[in-house]
């Protein structure tokens, strides 16, 4: 089983490149389950990998399961056993992969993190100063929540993708597949203001030009961007979000000002409409947050007569 480990790390770090986490936690899962193994086998018996079972991975995970183990840690835990395994099968050193029948767990899919209309406005606030990097960082937030652009999608916008007479931005979304958004006049002010504190080399490079530059004057990478995020959005009472927050932000206070769903779908880029319904949860979540904190009488554990009730007053 150690040789076959040994192998397993040596083709993450030479063939795919791994990171050092990831093969820290790839090693360290693997010898979770070799001790497991020579615990119920016996430490007499040598532990060969073509002698473990699908039925032995199924104890080991259950184990785990009864410890407390999350779901999200049981899923990475068997991936990595499934690319390992994959790896001898396709080394030859196996005949059958024991993972192949084995499903992963089920895992809980709660509601995105969305700011309040009060807090993304604040967020848009922070980056002050006429700076050209406050100006960026004020463009890109005011962006990103005009338009409920991805990420990937913000950092890849060139000069020749907006429409200031028009009020549109071309996004190029997975797939590299194109849509036009609207976007709105605090947006195009604020990128106006930033792209005017360029200096002229930086405004003129070779098309396509990056609407968005670094220090450096290239394109902004998306985790330079994440990093901005976090670093404002620490400052609000809720505490730090991530960019995806604020195209959940954008989606959820489109709909609570009437928008459909469809315009919604269009706008984000989503492929089907259920993927755009889950807004309409964070929307009546939202609804209710605010009852409760404003409500006279909203905390006052009254609930609403039942059928029965009725016909008993």
């Amino acid at each position: 089983m150690e040789d076959a480990i040994r192998a397993f790390v040596m083709h993450l770090q030479v063939e795919r490149n791994a990171s050092h986490e990831t093969i820290r936690n790839y090693r360290s899962d693997l010898h979770q389950l070799t001790g497991f193994l020579q615990r119920t086998k016996g430490k007499a018996v040598p532990i060969r990998v073509d002698t473990v079972t699908g039925d032995d991975i199924r104890a080991y995970l259950h184990g785990l399961d009864q410890q407390g183990e999350k779901a999200s840690s049981l899923a990475r835990k068997l991936a990595c056993l499934r690319s390992f395994f994959r790896f001898l099968l396709r080394e030859g050193r196996l005949q059958k992969n024991p993972t192949e029948s084995l499903r992963s767990p089920k895992l809980p899919k709660p509601l995105p993190r969305v700011l309040t209309k009060d807090d993304a406005a604040a967020l848009m606030e922070f980056p002050t100063g006429q700076s050209t990097l406050s100006l960026r960082d004020r463009a890109l937030l005011e962006t990103m929540y005009s338009t409920g652009a991805r990420v990937s999608e913000v950092v890849g916008i060139n000069l020749d993708d907006l429409n200031e007479t028009d009020g549109i931005v071309c996004l190029r979304g997975k797939g590299r597949k194109e849509r036009l958004v609207p976007i709105g006049d605090l947006a195009l002010h604020t990128i106006r203001k930033y792209r005017k504190s360029l200096k002229p080399s930086a405004r003129s490079g070779h098309l396509p030009s990056p609407m968005f530059l670094n220090h450096r004057g290239n394109r902004i990478t998306t985790r330079s961007v994440a990093r901005m995020v976090s670093r404002y959005s620490s400052r609000l009472v809720s505490g730090a979000v991530s960019p995806h927050a604020l195209r959940h932000s954008y989606a959820t206070h489109l709909l609570d000002e009437g928008a459909d769903l469809r315009s919604i779908q269009e706008m984000l880029g989503h492929a089907s409409l259920s993927t755009t319904q889950k807004y309409t949860h964070l929307a009546m979540d939202q609804l209710l947050a605010v009852y409760d904190s404003a409500h006279p009488r909203a905390r006052a554990a009254v609930r609403p007569l039942s059928g029965k009730d009725r016909k008993s007053s």
